[in-house]
């Protein structure tokens, strides 16, 4: 099954998921690491080239996943509570915003100095025609509280798909995992 049903994910909407999950996860472990290397260190500049590379192949993914999210079916939610209903899609909700509000800054912190992107040598992406000041530190900032932020979503996110899974026994987490 490729596509949503009312019953459940299709095997796109998992695979982007899980996908964006994975680099998602991916990106802070390097994010982390990165913030610890020093200027002279071999991985100083490495790392972040293949941090913004990831960064940019996912925002792309991001917008591929928005576009298929908005022309499909949505699963019923299963909750049986509407508050449950409602802390579900503030969630999901939070999770969008706040992923594209980490890919801007990220994208304003590479950019600060004017200078495009590559993405893994094979193309760039053009920085905007102006900047503001204190550019690369306000958006530094910013970005190192979303990605806080949203790891604490996360962690809230699939907190909640255990509860489902192992004390509701429902199949939320399963048809996450595979079309039902």
């Amino acid at each position: 099954m490729i596509r949503n049903t009312t019953e459940s994910y299709g095997w796109i909407s998992i695979l982007l998921h899980w996908l964006m999950a994975l680099s998602i996860f991916g990106l802070f472990g390097l994010g982390l690491y990165m913030v610890e290397l020093g200027y002279y260190d071999p991985w100083y500049r490495s790392s972040m080239d293949l941090h913004k590379s990831i960064g940019l192949v996912l925002a792309f993914v991001y917008v591929l996943r928005l576009l298929w999210k908005l022309q499909q079916d949505c699963p019923e939610p299963i909750a049986d509570k509407a508050w449950q209903r409602i802390a579900a899609q503030l969630t999901h909700g939070l999770l969008y915003l706040v992923l594209l509000a980490i890919m801007v800054s990220g994208y304003l912190i590479s950019t600060a100095d004017g200078r495009s992107i590559e993405i893994f040598a094979l193309f760039s992406v053009p920085a905007l025609p102006f900047a503001f000041e204190q550019q690369e530190d306000i958006a530094g900032y910013i970005h190192w509280l979303l990605a806080w932020s949203l790891m604490f979503i996360v962690a809230v996110h699939a907190l909640a798909a255990l509860q489902h899974h192992f004390l509701l026994k429902d199949n939320t987490l399963k048809r996450m995992l595979r079309p039902q």
